[in-house]
């Protein structure tokens, strides 16, 4: 293991080890978001507003789609973590291998559906008729890139386990690079329009897989990965599928719902109102990974400490995540709707009411997107104690329950997009509140006592987590 891609999650200080931890976690995911944006970017300027909705309106279609395997990611970064944290490196290396397993498999056939779905799926979601056939052609070229994305969100989920947030980064750096270079040569000299958007994208999604992969056969600590050594070992599935697949679940219905905000903004069958709001989603996305960064940090930091049975340490990164969520999103929400017309005119320049759509958007969203970063880093607090169950069903209720409910009364006789936007920030606070209740009053207590009475050895137990036995 080499030292200096490490972070020393159990001892010391917290706050700049955090800071470390999240930072270049963030740069990484707003590379990734870059990956998306430089397709919505080249389109609009280059291709037409027609083809910027077409790409823009099948973002929550694909994370509906991809959300329950990028769960089944956190579970393998708990199992890790806590492995590591309690000393346990003798099954660090079969969890990694299965792992990377799992994820080549489910790539290859979430691949497969999507490209023979796309259509079908498009055509469910209401999907503007001037727009579909566009939006099919990207959606198949892009669930072609499913088994990279897959290698890379697990491999990088693995090293974070190790506090390596950096050299994910390098390599989402130089794919990024190459995703916009391939932009600007498949859609300005070739004229690909999508087509050529979405295949540069899945280019730069291969080359971002194979250097985590290259990266993990050449570690030489204990997430050396082995390709002789692929399999799956039963023990390490089940224990990824109890945090993962609930994790996965929430994500898929999180999701639905917003498929199913999506589908009401297309039932106005107004181009302008989903580009502008494709626009203010994808600056939006901005804000939420940088929160989001320290949701992943507190699921990393909580699971290794918890691993190694330092309750104090637990709670000390449970209110240092929250805060600096809080902090982040305050900022730069409002400077994002403070800016919003400037920014959403890099998307559709010279479209005066594709900018408008956005800045409404962005209007009621983005201010209160702390919101979202309290709701978000409370679950990965839940998670690193391995928690999973209970924050889907908090979830379900809070969020996607009462965002449908909202579409199907509030919006029903106040047709507007004003409407839908105000359900994100209202679903946000009662399902934050939901997880604080629960991480008081039953998780963390239930967690605490089982490690304070058996010690890091009640973690060593197969299969065993704080919803293991109610």
């Amino acid at each position: 293991m080499r030292k200096q891609h490490t972070i020393d999650m159990c001892e010391g200080s917290l706050a700049d080890k955090i800071l470390l931890f999240a930072l270049p976690l963030m740069a990484s995911s707003l590379l990734q978001l870059l990956f998306n944006a430089a397709d919505v970017v080249v389109v609009g300027r280059f291709a037409g507003k027609e083809a910027l909705a077409a790409v823009g309106s099948n973002t929550s279609l694909i994370n509906l789609l991809i959300n329950l395997f990028v769960g089944l990611s956190v579970g393998t970064n708990v199992v890790v973590a806590r492995d590591l944290g309690a000393g346990r490196h003798d099954r660090v290396s079969a969890s990694v291998h299965t792992a990377m397993t799992l994820a080549l498999i489910s790539g290859i056939a979430m691949s497969v559906f999507g490209v023979v779905m796309a259509r079908q799926l498009l055509e469910w979601m209401s999907s503007p008729t001037d727009v579909i056939d566009l939006a099919g052609v990207y959606l198949r070229i892009y669930f072609l890139g499913l088994p990279a994305n897959f290698v890379y969100n697990f491999g990088a989920a693995i090293l974070r386990a190790q506090g390596d947030t950096q050299r994910p980064l390098y390599f989402l750096t130089f794919a990024g690079a190459v995703n916009v270079v391939l932009n600007l040569i498949f859609v300005i000299p070739l004229r690909m329009d999508v087509a050529g958007v979405a295949l540069a994208t899945i280019i730069s999604q291969y080359i971002s897989a194979a250097l985590v992969v290259r990266c993990m056969v050449l570690e030489q600590g204990p997430l050396h990965l082995e390709l002789r050594q692929l399999g799956l070992k039963g023990r390490v599935v089940r224990q990824i599928i109890q945090v993962g697949l609930p994790a996965g679940f929430q994500g898929v219905v999180f999701s639905l719902s917003n498929v199913v905000i999506q589908s009401s903004l297309n039932s106005f069958d107004d181009a302008v109102l989903v580009a502008g709001s494709s626009a203010g989603a994808n600056i939006e996305g901005f804000v939420y990974v940088s929160m989001n960064a320290f949701y992943q940090a507190a699921i990393t930091f909580v699971g290794q400490n918890y691993g190694a049975a330092k309750c104090d340490r637990v709670d000390r990164v449970a209110w240092q995540c929250i805060g600096f969520s809080v902090l982040f999103g305050l900022v730069l929400g409002n400077l994002a709707y403070l800016f919003g017309a400037p920014l959403a005119s890099i998307y559709a320049p010279g479209e005066p009411d594709v900018i408008h759509q956005a800045v409404v958007r962005m209007s009621v969203i983005c201010c209160f997107y702390f919101l979202c970063g309290i709701m978000d880093t409370l679950v990965g607090i839940l998670r690193g104690l391995g928690s999973s169950v209970i924050p889907m069903f908090t979830s379900i209720i809070g969020a996607c329950g009462l965002r449908l409910l909202w579409v199907a009364t509030v919006f029903s006789r106040y047709r507007t997009p004003i409407c839908l936007y105000l359900s994100y920030p209202v679903t946000w606070t009662v399902t934050a509140l939901f997880h604080f209740l629960f991480l008081m009053l039953v998780v963390r207590k239930r967690a605490f006592a089982k490690v304070r009475s058996s010690g890091p050895a009640y973690l060593a137990t197969e299969g065993q987590h704080p919803e293991a036995k109610t």
